[in-house]
C-alpha cells in the first residue's frame, strides 16, 4: 500500500517520517511546479482556493506514479478548507482514478480518534506505537524550522551570495532519499552544522521582516514564490509566524489536550478582530501587532485568492499599520501571480522600509527624546 499526501513546504519531512517509522512505503508527491498548477486548475472550480488547485496537482502527480492512499488533513468552521477532502475526492474519482482517501480530522479534545485514523493508514498499528511516531516527528518537525530559521537568519548576512540556498536543494535532495525518523534528524542536524558554518559579514545591518496569513501559502516555497529567499536575497531577515512544527504542537497536539493558550493572540487582536473568523485570519491580526512589539520593521501578509479569513483580516489590518506605524504589504496568491510584477512589489517594499528608518533616525536626531 503505497501512501501519498499533498506536498506543503516541509511538512513532507514530518509526515515521511511518522509514516516511515510504522513501516508504511511513502511516496512523497513531486515538489510543486508549474504543471501540478496546470493539471490542478485545469481539473478543479475556477474560484476554488490556489491550495486546493495544488492539492489536486499532488494527487494526479503521484497517483501517476502509483500511489494508493491519499492522506488528507481535514478541517470545519469558516474557512472552506473543511471540505476540501469531498469536492477532491469526487473531482479524482471523475476523471477515473482508483484510490483510498483516508481523512484526519483535526482532533476536537480526543486524541484517541485521531490516532485510530492514522492507525487505518498503518496497518493496524497499536495506539502506543502511533503514539511514539508521532513524538518522533514532531521532534524532526521542530528541528527543520529551527533549520529553515537559521537559514532567514544567515542569508541576508551571507559573504557569498547563494551559498545558504545551494546548502538547502543539497539538503533536499537528501531528504527525499533519507528514510524515518532517525534518518531524517540525522540529516538535519548536519545541515544545521553547514548552515552555522557559512561565512558571514561581521556587522552587517538588516531589516526584519514577519510573514503572517493563510498557513499554505506562508509554507509552501512553490505558491509565495520563495519569498524568505527573496527577501534574504534583498537583505532582510524574515520569520514565519506560522510553521509546521508551530501547527502540529500547537493546533493538533495542545488544542486535543485544551493546552492551546490563545491569550496572548487573543488580547492583540481583540481590539480589531474580536472572534474567530476561519483558518489563521484571527492569528495574522494578532501576530501582526505581535511583530511590531517585536521590533520588527514590517509585516507581509500572504492569501490566496478568495481566501474568507484572510480577506477578513486584510479589511483590520490597514488600522494596525496605521495605529502601530508598522507598515503591511498584502499580497494575494494565485495562478495568474507573475514573477516579475511580485518581485517588484518587494523590492519596493524593503526600499519603503529602508527610507521610513532612515527618516526614523533623523527625526529622533533633531528631536531627541521624542
Amino acid at each position: 500500500m503505497l501512501v501519498t499526501f499533498p506536498h506543503m513546504g516541509n511538512a513532507y519531512i514530518a509526515m515521511k517520517s511518522v509514516l516511515e517509522d510504522l513501516g508504511v512505503d511513502v511516496l512523497v508527491p513531486p515538489p510543486c511546479t508549474k504543471r501540478t498548477l496546470e493539471l490542478g486548475a485545469k481539473h478543479s472550480p475556477e474560484l476554488a482556493c490556489l491550495p486546493l488547485k495544488l492539492n489536486i496537482g499532488n494527487y494526479i502527480e503521484s497517483l501517476e506514479r502509483g500511489a494508493e492512499v491519499i492522506v488528507m488533513a481535514g478541517g470545519c468552521g469558516p474557512c472552506r478548507f473543511g471540505y476540501y477532502a469531498e469536492v477532491q475526492r469526487e473531482i479524482l474519482q471523475d476523471l477515473g482514478y482508483s484510490f483510498k482517501m483516508v481523512v484526519l480530522e483535526r482532533p476536537q479534545g480526543n486524541m484517541r480518534d485521531f490516532v485510530k485514523k492514522l492507525s487505518m493508514v498503518t496497518g493496524g498499528k497499536s495506539v502506543m506505537q502511533v503514539l511514539a511516531s508521532i513524538k518522533r516527528a514532531t521532534r524532526v518537525a521542530v528541528m527543520m524550522d529551527e533549520l529553515e530559521k537559521l537559514c532567514w537568519q544567515v542569508r541576508p548576512r551571507e559573504r557569498v551570495n547563494g551559498t545558504v540556498s545551494r546548502l538547502m536543494q543539497e539538503f533536499h535532495s537528501k531528504a527525499y532519499k533519507a528514510r524515518g525518523s532517525r534518518q531524517l534528524s540525522a540529516l538535519i542536524g548536519e545541515y544545521k552544522n553547514k548552515v552555522s558554518g557559512v561565512a558571514v559579514q561581521e556587522g552587517s545591518e538588516v531589516l526584519r521582516i514577519g510573514i503572517v496569513g493563510e498557513i499554505y501559502t506562508v509554507i509552501e516555497p512553490y505558491v509565495n514564490l520563495s519569498i524568505a529567499e527573496k527577501l534574504g536575497c534583498l537583505g532582510a531577515e524574515v520569520d514565519k509566524s506560522i510553521t509546521v512544527s508551530y501547527w502540529v504542537i500547537n493546533h493538533l497536539i495542545k488544542e486535543a489536550l485544551h493546552l492551546y493558550d490563545k491569550r496572548e493572540l487573543n488580547e492583540a487582536s481583540y481590539p480589531y478582530l474580536r472572534s474567530f473568523v476561519g483558518g489563521h485570519g484571527q492569528e495574522s491580526v494578532a501576530n501582526t501587532v505581535l511583530y511590531k512589539r517585536k521590533g520588527y520593521d514590517g509585516v507581509i501578509h500572504l492569501l490566496p485568492f478568495t481566501c474568507m479569513p484572510e480577506i477578513v483580516a486584510r479589511s483590520a489590518l490597514p488600522e494596525v499599520s496605521r495605529q502601530y506605524d508598522i507598515p503591511v504589504m498584502t499580497l494575494v496568491l494565485d495562478e495568474l501571480t507573475g514573477e516579475a510584477g511580485y518581485m517588484t512589489r518587494l523590492e519596493g517594499f524593503i526600499d519603503l522600509i529602508r527610507r521610513k528608518k532612515e527618516l526614523d533616525k533623523a527625526y529622533e536626531e533633531v528631536l531627541p527624546g521624542n
